[in-house]
């Protein structure tokens, strides 16, 4: 038997190999949310994604408000801001329903795709962002995620109240303020 030699081997690179660095990414932060859940509990790993998902709501919202050119968007601008964040990463929102006193959105794919399956605290960006865009601009918000991908459902509904209304107090969520 002859050792093999170079030309008999594969080239690495032109391997079936399912990497790129949006799988990459992807699987880093569903491996660092599922690290955080199973080392401090799924609360308290929602507690750590919060603060990255504020960080990045602000900086979303800053982007979106200099692309208008306005100090503040108006109602149906932040709703129509969440749906276009979400389609920028590969998801798939829209609105449902939208008053003055709320924005029901639904999903149909997870920007975290089949990454996200079992990774409840990952809901928390979309919390914080959502969050932290609607109280900015209108003063208040309240997110409600009734349904997730995450938790099996087979998509996502979100419920942004805007007024701190009775249905929105009773409802189980985060609350978000302008600072």
């Amino acid at each position: 038997m002859s050792d093999p030699t170079l030309n008999d081997l594969p080239v690495i690179q032109d391997l079936p190999v399912p990497l790129e660095r949006d799988v990459f990414l992807r699987t880093l932060i569903r491996e660092l949310s599922g690290t955080l859940q199973d080392v401090v509990g799924l609360e308290e790993a929602a507690g750590f994604i919060s603060i990255v998902g504020q960080r990045v709501g602000d900086q979303i919202n800053d982007d979106y408000r200099t692309a208008l050119q306005v100090d503040h968007l108006d109602r149906h601008q932040v709703a129509d801001v969440l749906v276009d964040l979400k389609r920028r990463i590969q998801g798939d929102f829209y609105i449902v329903e939208q008053d003055d006193k709320k924005i029901v959105l639904k999903n149909r794919a997870c920007p975290f795709a089949e990454k996200v399956i079992g990774r409840p605290s990952l809901c928390m960006m979309t919390s914080n962002v959502f969050g932290v865009i609607a109280a900015e601009n209108l003063g208040y918000a309240k997110v409600v995620i009734e349904e997730a991908i995450a938790r099996g459902d087979a998509g996502c509904t979100i419920v942004v109240h805007i007024l701190p209304t009775e249905d929105a107090m009773a409802a189980d969520g985060r609350e978000y303020l302008q600072a």
